[in-house]
């Protein structure tokens, strides 16, 4: 040990001597002590389970070495009050790191001392001594359950860490109890074990780490990847414990791939009971989750490119306890009790034996494969075979390798017991311990179980009804045992019960009874008699037919019952005669009965099956042979044949006896119409040396039908059958004819006789028996022809001669006639085509003309009817067929359409065959036709260039393309017939169409490029492009389909289904569904289950606790659920989904939650009174809000709000019940307050959803008002006269407030007098007057000025004829006085009135008289008005005709000082009647045109003043309309000088159409997803302040901010703090307030190549500074400053070599800033250039982060010149006046008309 200073002390104390050695072998003067360290290597830990589990007695560990982990974990979860969750999760997966196995539950976890605890080996719960504290402390043994399933099974601190270490090497713990916020994670490592020890540090020592939950920045290796994903898991888990291990075994991987399905189901077989509870897997119980089936183990297994395999232990089917518990039919509990407090259940299941096999269940995995015994009989198997009894559970899990063989009282007996044997064999059990038994550390095996079972002093007692029962256990056990055989054991139903009999071909003791059965039910299959079987195990095997079946015993009936026996009829019959019994069993129940019958019939294949028949000396009978008569039939041997083709003379033999002889029996039959006659019979036998033979016979001479017929038949009994069967035989059948002939003479002819025309001669023959005879072959007929009186030439057409014909037949007796004939011309015989060339040549599309003639066989031309020639073209399809008639010359012009092969590719040979359809003789004539391809366009090819290499589009080709994209370099090619390409001319191009585009450049078609063809941009829409080319000759088209792909992922797109607003405190109702998209929003399948957790959710206030995400399948798409916020402020939420780089926002409404309460709104505190002054208004409008429960407004409209106060407090407006608006608020208004001095209270209340919200109380302290006028004090001289037109005395008015005081400094201009006339109906003021002080007053009438009529009479017109009416001037005129105010006055004045007639002209003397003949006349003036009545002139009265006099009434009133102005009437005068009473009327209407007069007068002066206004407006117009038209042509928009409105409106349409088309044409934009705003301190991300026009310049600019890019601009620091808080740090912002200024660069400042304004040096280039390169759609003047920052002086080039010209000569003057090429190059300020870092991906790879284009120059430009044409439009107007008068106005200025005239 090494001595420090720290431990000197400690080390050397008292009573101890310290020596100080020079060496190590020095010699030691006394004794001492050395301190060593002997802790164990740690292969100890690493190593301790090789042994034991590599002890498995055959089997792989690997299952056993899990079951310690699933232990542990059902040791964790023994705690949990739901569901039990264990998982094993096998990650294979390469792409997710080295392969790994974990193990998880949901167990109470461990504290960081628990988890210490766990790694120290061999520390058990019992454990109390050491360093250590045990985390079982306190330990309680759990209490008896059944089975003793107490999950009470992590127990030694060995086998988990011997499992782990087994199984990898190494292991990492994860854990997290229910009450800590931390996760402790802890890992031991072979690695680390041996990298301690070569550095010579304590191995058993580490750190156990303390993080957050879903905190994995410290997983670090890529080897170790997949943690990532089970740490995020951790968040939504209370408690759990993980094991991870990792570095697994290669042949563990191997075993655990391979062979999955058969170690989950050992672990189901191992844990059988804590999984399916004490009674097990019984499949006809119901399943509920309760204290034994809520335990959930799930085995999982990931693999690279495969879809996870998962299985549940509970979905296991076929584990070994499951197929016991479901194929027993009975069970036999128990219990054992050993000394101590041990205690074994124990239970006994029996698996019958049904109908043909044994149901105790084979292990799927390992089955027993014995193999049957060939031998006739059979001793069955055992059911369990060697397998034991009872498999053993510790504390309710398996113990492998532990069983017991049986107990005393379950053996088989050695006597016959109760039960057959073989019953104990068809027993399986179980027995259960508690934990009082010892097994070793891994739970491998029991150390003293079967030992302390098989101890005398066990006591067995069986359960019955789960109570134990005293009594005899053996006993027990074997009635129970013999009570199941009986019950369940069956193999066979006997049915058709046929009776009981005795079988004394048995011993004696097993002849009887046996009952016999016609049928059986074996195993679903109906065997009943009758039927073909076969036997197996039987030696021989045995082919037959069932006779019955036996079944020992006294039966009755109907019976299930194992064993019987069958009788079988062996088959076939007719070999062998023997019947044999059989048992059952050796039924062969696979084979078809087909191959039964298949057997029967090769066994029959050897009884006879037919004949031989051969001809050894000739004269073979032929089967239907036609033999002269008189002709022998040859000798016959004869062969009788079975059906392998072996001769025999007899019939097979068969074990009973001999066999017998065959015979052969011939006869001849002929047949005749009065019946079959025998003519010949014999009989053959077969000797040892001779065959069957039948001699030759002759004289068969009659004609007819004979048979001939072999039979074989047997020996002594001739007969023809056997076993029911026929024996072969033969029949030939054959006719005899006529012999040969030998004489002959002609028969009846059939004239003419043509030339080339075959006829016929009948000739009839005789044999030597006298028969109708037929000449033979071996005669030929000779013809001598003898011409007689020929009339002309033979080869002449149409001639003809006389013959005598002479025939001659050799080897007849009578061998010569003469036949006398007439010969005529031929018929056809053969055809002349011309020309004569046999090889005509000729172009595919054209007809070809033949020259034929129809020539007999003298080569003369010859006709007959329908003599129609056919020429049929062959060698291709659909060739034309030339037809001509040469029914009457014989010769013509045969031709027809053109030929036309189709694909003709080279030269190619038709034939022409020309023929007469009709003339079947005559030889067609063929010409070869040599058919050279058409030069026309024949063949049209589409193909796709690509590089160097062109792909063909075949026609239909379905072509796949990326959506938005453009196929370029697509080009074509033109063949002729003869596959030569054609030369594309300009007319061929013509005639070349395209369907996708209008418009074609003929010179790319010249080249056979076809236009680029636009890919649309969504994955819906297919385009179907189609090229064609039409001529003349052909017509051809080649289409093709283009199918858009999806693009590259470009966007995360969330769409909101359902409402947009969410109530505070409650989740949205609707849901989000989140899709990848391509630029174009096609959606791609990126999503899969596993992406669920990728997906990042974020929004300010989210409570994600709720959150739930689904992966659906059928949209490949993320629907997440439960969206919910933390009560806070309402308004407008963005929840921000990410997964991997693309992110998207969804914006959602947070409203309020329902009204709990109503609040004033700018009101003062409500706890002291407000003062008010009676009569006056409140300070503030009161304005009343509904707010929830967080004091958030609650818009709720029409919600009831009424305002409670006491009735002696009077409030205005008056209290009306007010309904909130859509804001949930309510104005009820400002209120003038009306209520005695004093406190009042009133207070607001709602009524919601009939409930009564209360709201706040108001106190209102009322005061009196001083500056309120409550009445008028009013003073004047009462006594005051008031005339008409004169001036009012004076008024003094004061005003009286409410407490009684003078209100003084009041504006005169309030007090306001007001006069009316009273009305008769009394003295109420009118409607306009207010109330006030009211005074009445007389208006007396000013002084007489006139003398005038109450009511206006018309203009008289009279004559001085006789009649009184024609004279009367005024019939009743009353006059009175008025004042200058038309007031009636003078009612005191008395007087006269004096009428006068007077003339125009004073000196007129003869002027019309009154009656009487008085020129005046005076009537009385009285009270202030006079009567006229019935003034009439003279009869024959003086006057001129038709002239015009006047009355004057001048009034003489001598009371008046002055002289009253007088009134004079005018009237006309005639001399004649007629013409009076005309112009009486005409002056009725003068009258009434007078009165309008004056009224369109006044009317005509108002219009003046209107059109002087208008022609002013007009005149402002046409200057505005001259100044618009300048500002039209600036723009190069002429405006004609007619038809000005449609042509301006026509423009202005096709203007906004131009317009629109731009404005849709696609254009660069960036896809980066912008910031929401929210505020105006936001400006936007970097990438969306900018545009550039230039795509080059876009592209480089972009990629050298591609770091700045997705940077937030703001203008103030706190709203960057909030952004950067909102999205937790990741978000990058940039505050303009924080920029200083004063460094950026000057916008206007020059190049770097110009000096004091001069060119210092010529670029080469086309530089330009980066930042004049954009425009900025809003805030120029902040974007200048950001990208003034950004870029600074940074200049744009064209290519590198332009680039290092300009920085080698700016360096010669100033410092040269960065510099860009639209190459994409970039050269650093400090020159640098090169490499990737400095070279510009090209566009698509930035991903969307580059600057958009702007809106194209001509679209600004249309868009100024429809604003110019909208004014213009909006401000043009015109009038017009027509020679009326009246007034048009133009449409556009009917509004400033309709206000003239109204203001008019």
């Amino acid at each position: 040990k090494e001595i420090t200073c720290d431990n000197f002390d400690d080390t050397v104390k008292d009573g101890v001597t310290l020596y100080l050695l020079q060496s190590v072998n020095q010699l030691l003067l006394t004794a001492t002590k050395e301190r060593i360290d002997f802790l164990p290597h740690y292969d100890t830990l690493v190593k301790s389970g090789m042994y034991e589990y590599y002890a498995s007695e055959g089997q792989n560990p690997l299952p056993f070495a899990l079951a310690e982990l699933i232990d542990n974990s059902l040791s964790a979860t023994s705690r949990n009050t739901g569901i039990r969750r264990i998982q094993i999760k096998l990650l294979f997966d390469e792409t997710q790191g080295k392969p790994a196995v974990a193990v998880i539950d949901n167990g109470r976890g461990m504290t960081s001392k628990q988890l210490n605890n766990w790694a120290v080996y061999r520390l058990s719960k019992f454990t109390r001594q050491g360093d250590f504290e045990s985390d079982h402390s306190g330990y309680v043994r759990p209490v008896p359950v059944p089975r003793s399933l107490n999950s009470d099974i992590s127990y030694f601190g060995v086998g988990g860490k011997q499992a782990v270490f087994f199984v990898g090497q190494s292991a990492r713990m994860i854990s997290k109890p229910a009450d800590s916020q931390d996760v402790h994670e802890l890992v031991l490592s072979k690695e680390d074990f041996e990298k301690k020890e070569k550095n010579k540090e304590a191995i058993y020592s580490g750190y156990i780490r303390n993080r957050k939950a879903s905190d994995s920045v410290h997983i670090t290796n890529d080897d170790e990847r997949f943690l990532h994903h089970l740490i995020v898991e951790e968040k939504e888990k209370d408690s759990f414990t993980a094991v991870v291990i990792t570095g697994v075994q290669p042949e563990h991987i191997q075993y655990l791939k391979n062979y999955f399905l058969l170690w989950t189901r050992q672990l189901a077989h191992i844990y059988h009971y804590y999984i399916h509870g004490p009674k097990g897997n019984e499949k006809h119980t119901s399943k509920e989750v309760g204290p034994f089936n809520n335990i959930d183990i799930e085995i999982s297994m990931f693999e690279k490119g495969k879809a996870p395999k998962i299985v549940n232990l509970r979905e296991i089917e076929d584990d070994m306890q499951t197929l016991y518990i479901n194929t027993a039919a009975d069970s036999f509990e128990f219990k054992a009790h050993v000394e101590g407090d041990g205690v074994v259940e124990g239970i006994i299941r029996y698996h019958p034996f049904l109908y043909d096999r044994e149901t105790y269940p084979d292990d799927p995995c390992f089955p027993s494969n014995e193999d049957d015994d060939d031998d006739c009989f059979i001793l069955e198997k055992a059911a369990r075979g060697k397998r034991p009894i009872f498999e053993c559970f510790w504390n309710g899990r398996l113990i492998p390798y532990t069983s017991v063989e049986d107990f005393d009282w379950c053996t088989p007996p050695k006597k016959r017991g109760l039960a057959p044997i073989e019953c104990y064999n068809r027993i399986s059990g179980a027995l259960f311990t508690n934990d009082k038994f010892q097994v070793s550390t891994n739970k491998l095996t029991f150390m003293d179980l079967e030992l302390k079972l098989k101890d005398k002093n066990t006591l067995f007692t069986r359960i019955l009804n789960g109570q134990e029962q005293r009594m005899k256990i053996d006993r027990e056990f074997a009635l129970w045992l013999k009570d199941c055989h009986e019950k369940y054991d069956k193999q066979i139903k006997f049915t058709s019960f046929k009776g009981v009999i005795t079988r004394p071909d048995l011993p004696s003791k097993k002849q009887g009874p046996w009952a016999t059965y016609s049928a059986i039910e074996w195993d679903g299959k109906i065997y009943k008699a009758g039927q073909l079987v076969k036997t197996i195990k039987t030696l021989p095997l045995f082919y037959g037919s069932i006779v019955k079946f036996f079944l020992y015993g006294d039966h009755d009936g109907e019976v299930y019952a194992t064993g019987g026996e069958v009788q079988i009829a062996m088959e076939p019959q007719a070999l062998y005669d023997e019947v044999k019994t059989v048992p059952i069993a050796k039924l062969d129940r696979t084979v078809a009965e087909k191959a039964v019958k298949k057997y029967v019939e090769d066994e029959m294949a050897r009884l006879p099956d037919r004949l031989s028949v051969t001809w050894p000396e000739g004269d073979e009978l032929l089967p239907n042979e036609i033999r002269p008569a008189g002709t022998p039939i040859g000798a016959l041997r004869i062969e009788i044949l079975n059906k392998k083709g072996e001769a025999m003379q007899k019939l097979p033999g068969t074990s009973h006896g001999g066999s017998k002889k065959l015979l052969v029996e011939l006869k001849v039959i002929l047949h005749s119409s009065n019946g079959n006659k025998e003519i010949i019979s014999h009989i053959s036998q077969h000797g040892g040396k001779w065959p069957y033979w039948f001699k030759k016979m002759e004289n068969i001479q009659k004609l007819g039908n004979y048979t001939l017929k072999l039979q074989v038949v047997l020996n002594e009994s001739n007969a023809d059958t056997y076993a029911g069967r026929p024996l072969p035989s033969k029949a030939i059948k054959f006719s005899v004819k006529e012999g040969k002939p030998e004489k002959f003479s002609f028969g009846l002819m059939d004239p003419p006789f043509r030339v080339g025309v075959p006829f016929n001669i009948p000739l009839e023959f005789q044999d030597e028996f006298g028969h109708t005879s037929q000449l033979g072959n071996d005669i030929q007929p000779v013809f001598e022809g003898i011409k007689e009186t020929p009339t002309t030439s033979v080869v002449k057409l149409l001639s003809y001669l006389n013959f005598n014909l002479k025939v001659i037949l050799p080897g007849l007796k009578e061998d010569t006639q003469i036949l006398k004939i007439r010969l005529l011309p031929g018929p056809p015989h053969r055809l002349k085509v011309k020309p004569d060339s046999e090889i005509l040549v000729i172009e595919n599309g054209t007809a070809f003309p033949f020259q034929v003639e129809v020539l007999d066989e003298s080569d003369n031309v010859t006709t007959q009817p329908k003599l129609i020639v056919h020429c049929k073209f062959l060698g291709a399809p659909n060739l034309p067929v030339y037809v001509v008639d040469c029914s009457s010359s014989g010769t013509s012009i045969l031709t027809g359409s053109a030929i036309q092969v189709q694909n003709i590719k080279k030269d190619q040979t038709l034939k022409a065959k020309i023929e007469i359809p009709s003339c079947k003789d005559v030889a067609p004539v063929e010409k070869t036709i040599k058919l050279l391809p058409s030069s026309h366009v024949a063949r049209l090819q589409i193909f796709s260039v690509e590089g160097q290499k062109a792909i063909q589009i075949k026609h239909q080709d379905e072509v796949n393309w990326i959506a938005g994209d453009t196929m370029h370099n697509l080009i074509f090619q033109m063949y002729d017939e003869g596959e030569r390409e054609i030369h594309i001319t300009s007319t061929l191009a013509d005639k070349i169409k395209v369907n996708w585009t209008p418009e074609i450049n003929k010179e790319h078609l010249l080249q056979g490029l076809l236009p680029d063809v636009q890919v649309p941009t969504s994955v819906k829409d297919m385009r179907y492009c189609q090229v064609s080319f039409q001529d003349d000759h052909v017509s051809l088209e080649s289409a093709f389909t283009v199918r858009p792909l999806p693009d590259e992922p470009k966007h995360l797109k969330c769409e909101l289904k359902g409402g947009k607003t969410v109530q505070m405190g409650q989740e949205l109702q609707g849901e989000i569904v989140v899709i990848v998209t391509d630029q174009y929003g096609n959606q791609i399948q990126a999503f899969s289950p596993s992406s669920l957790s990728a997906l990042g959710i974020a929004g300010i206030g989210l409570d994600s606790s709720h959150l739930k995400t689904t992966f659906q399948e059928n949209t490949q798409s993320i629907s997440v659920k439960g969206i919910k916020f933390i009560p806070g402020p309402p308004g407008n939420k963005d929840l921000c989904f990410t997964w991997r780089e693309f992110s998207d926002f969804i914006r959602v409404q947070l409203i309020s939650g329902p009204p709990a309460k109503v609040l004033l709104i700018d009101w003062p505190e409500l706890k002291e009174s407000i003062p008010v002054i009676n009569g006056r208004e409140l300070q503030n409008p009161l304005i009343v809000q509904l707010c929830d429960q967080w004091d958030n407004p609650a818009p709720v409209s029409q919600v009831k709000i009424s305002l409670i106060k006491a009735n002696n407090l009077k409030l205005t407006p008056s209290n009306q019940q007010h309904k909130t608006d859509e804001r949930g608020r309510a104005n009820l208004g400002v209120f003038s307050v009306y209520a005695p001095r004093g406190e009042h209270m009133m207070h607001v209340r709602a009524i919601y959803n009939k409930n009564i919200i209360e709201g706040p109380i108001i106190k209102l302290m009322i005061l009196p008002d001083p500056e309120k006028p409550i009445r008028l004090n009013v003073k004047y001289d009462k006594d005051a006269s008031f005339l008409a037109g004169g001036i009012f005395t004076d008024f003094m008015i004061t005003v009286i407030s409410e407490d009684d005081s003078i209100i003084k400094n009041i504006n005169p201009a309030r007090i306001s007098m007001k006069m009316w006339q009273l009305s008769n109906s009394g003295n109420r003021p009118p409607a306009n007057v207010s109330s006030g002080k009211h005074y009445q007053i007389d208006v007396l009438p000013n002084q007489p000025v006139k003398l005038v009529p109450k009511i206006q009479p018309a203009t008289p017109a009279v004559s001085n004829v006789r009649s009184v009416a024609s004279r009367t001037l005024v019939r009743d005129l009353h006059l009175t006085i008025t004042d200058d105010y038309n007031n009636h006055t003078g009612i005191d004045l008395v007087g006269t009135v004096v009428a006068t007639i007077k003339g125009s002209n004073e000196e007129d003397t003869d002027t019309p008289l009154f009656i009487g003949k008085v020129r005046t006349l005076e009537f009385p003036f009285v009270k202030g008005s006079a009567e006229i009545t019935n003034l009439v002139l003279a009869e024959n009265s003086p006057g001129r005709d038709s002239t015009e006099y006047f009355i004057v009434f001048e009034p003489q009133l001598p009371a008046l000082s002055r002289t009253l102005e007088s009134y004079i009437l005018p009237f006309m005068f005639y001399n004649d009647v007629k013409k009076q009473q005309q112009m009486a009327a005409l002056t009725k209407e003068k009258d009434q045109l007078s009165k309008n007069i004056i009224m369109y007068r006044s009317l005509f002066e108002a219009s003046n003043q209107l059109l002087d206004e208008m022609k002013c407006r007009v005149e402002e117009a046409k200057l505005k309309e001259a100044q618009l038209q300048n500002e039209l042509k600036t723009h190069n928009i002429d405006i004609p000088t007619t038809q000005q409105m449609p042509h301006i409106e026509a423009l202005l349409k096709r203007k906004l159409s131009e317009q629109e088309e731009l404005r849709k044409k696609p254009r660069r934009s960036c896809t980066l997803p912008n910031y929401t705003k929210g505020s105006g301190d936001v400006l936007g991300k970097i990438a969306h302040l900018a545009q550039i026009e230039d795509d080059r310049a876009a592209m480089v600019i972009s990629w050298h901010l591609a770091s700045d890019m997705d940077c937030v601009v703001t203008l103030t620091t706190d709203a960057a703090r909030r952004i950067y808080d909102e999205t937790q740090g990741r978000q990058q912002v940039l505050p303009l307030d924080s920029i200083y200024k004063k460094t950026l660069p000057d916008w206007k400042r020059p190049l770097p190549h110009y000096r004091n304004g001069k060119l210092y040096f010529k670029p080469i280039g086309d530089p330009v500074f980066a930042r004049d390169l954009l425009t900025f759609p809003d805030n120029v003047e902040h974007c200048e400053t950001v990208f003034g920052m950004l870029l600074g002086d940074t200049i744009i080039l064209d290519n590198l070599d332009a680039a290092n010209h300009y920085r080698k000569e700016v360096v010669k003057i100033t410092h040269c800033p960065t510099l860009l090429t639209r190459d994409g190059d970039r050269i650093r300020s400090n020159g640098k250039f090169g490499g990737l870092q400095n070279k510009a991906p090209p566009m698509d790879k930035l991903r969307g982060m580059v600057f958009g284009a702007p809106i194209p120059k001509q679209c600004l430009v249309l868009g100024e010149q429809i604003g110019r044409l909208n004014k213009y439009l909006n401000n043009n107007f015109s009038f017009d006046f027509n020679p009326l008068g009246l007034m048009y106005f133009n449409p556009f200025m009917k509004e400033n008309i309709v206000n003239f005239f109204k203001f008019a």
